[in-house]
């Protein structure tokens, strides 16, 4: 009966999320419509308009760029993937590491401090001109990425209190045993919090690189393309694409962060 319960509890929760988020979204489309009409500009066109173009652009594609709009998607996720495992095979480690070590967070602070507060895209065609069209973007998603979840791991490590340490020395437990068991469990909430904030940062970034590095797709070159040419119904599927992307891969997070809570024991 127990079960039973909990399951319909759960199927509860479920639909009254459903139905809360599907009311959020009818408001912000009435919201979004009523706006187009009251302000009368092309630079706001009315969803039906936009929704044509999107029809148009997944069957005759992209005129204006030569590409089809899922050769744009999978550009910008291409860039958006490999800096994301870039920044998190760096910044983990390296937050591990500042967060255990007094010294090593002693040199470190003065360099993160001066680089954390210049916005990401600022490098943008820094490292689009210095470096090249292909990794250039790739490197501002990354260093969008890095910061959040550095800056959060480090926090994570130095919030775990010094008795649990203590006693799983106590207990005959080597570094290694202490890192799975104790350290890397009590640091997962705190690296997926950097995790979903350097998600949204990245895809902020990925778009304003490939606005400055118009070459090989992307959705930051679609919307550039045709808010240049005055095309704004196709520069609002842009935008809508760009806001379901983030969802998923913040979605993508939020899941990956109850499997390892659930293995890890921190559930």
């Amino acid at each position: 009966m127990r079960i039973k319960y909990d399951n319909e509890n759960k199927l509860h929760r479920f639909g009254r999320y459903i139905l809360i988020s599907a009311v959020s979204l009818l408001v912000l489309l009435y919201v979004w419509w009523m706006v187009s009409i009251i302000l009368g500009t092309p630079a706001i066109p009315a969803p039906p308009r936009v929704w044509d173009a999107f029809i148009h652009l997944l069957n005759h594609g992209d005129v204006v760029t030569g590409y089809s709009m899922w050769d744009h998607i999978v550009a910008s996720l291409k860039r958006f993937a490999i800096a994301f495992v870039i920044a998190f095979a760096v910044a983990v480690p390296l937050g591990l590491l500042i967060g255990m070590s007094k010294t090593l967070d002693d040199f470190t602070r003065p360099i993160l401090e001066v680089l954390r507060p210049i916005a990401p895209i600022a490098w943008a065609p820094v490292l689009v001109f210095a470096i090249d069209r292909t990794w250039g973007p790739i490197l501002v998603v990354f260093i969008g990425i890095f910061f959040p979840l550095l800056t959060n791991t480090v926090f994570g490590v130095k919030k775990i209190e010094s008795n649990l340490m203590d006693a799983s020395r106590t207990l005959g437990a080597n570094k290694a045993q202490t890192f799975y068991k104790v350290m890397f469990p009590c640091t997962v909430p705190y690296i997926m919090n950097g995790i979903k904030i350097g998600l949204g940062i990245g895809w902020m970034c990925i778009i304003a690189a490939e606005m400055v590095a118009p070459y090989g797709g992307g959705l930051g070159y679609f919307i550039s393309m045709h808010a240049f040419n005055g095309s704004w119904p196709y520069v609002f599927v842009g935008i809508i694409l760009i806001s379901i992307l983030g969802l998923l891969t913040i979605g993508l997070a939020e899941r990956a962060h109850k499997i390892i809570a659930k293995r890890t024991g921190m559930e």
